[in-house]
Order: C-alpha cells, then structure tokens, then sequence
C-alpha cells in the first residue's frame, strides 16, 4: 500500500501545466490549472512597488 501511494505521488509530482488542463477532467488537471491561472494573475499584477510606481 504504501509503495503504491509513494508511486502516485511521484507520477504526480513530476506532472507539469499543459493547456489542455483547463478543459481538463480530472481533480488534478482542475488543480493544475487553477493554480496556473492564479500564479499568472499575481506574475502580470507585478508587486504594489510597481503600481505606485506606474501611478507617478
């Protein structure tokens, strides 16, 4: 059991985002491309330094 377990965590740890995921079925693709989405939004947002910087 916890050979089988180990073996799914590391098939899916070495998964990586695809676009395809975000017509995706399964939790993890769901998982993936959410997060994808997310980290996306904050990486174009840039950090508040930048904002009030571009407000000057």
């Amino acid at each position: 059991m916890v050979k089988k377990k180990s073996a799914q965590s590391t098939e899916m740890a070495g998964k990586q985002f695809d676009v395809s995921y975000y017509e995706g079925e399964t939790q993890m693709e769901k998982g993936l491309a959410e997060t994808h989405e997310q980290v996306s939004d904050d990486y174009y947002e840039g950090t508040i330094d930048q904002q009030v910087q571009g407000d000057k």
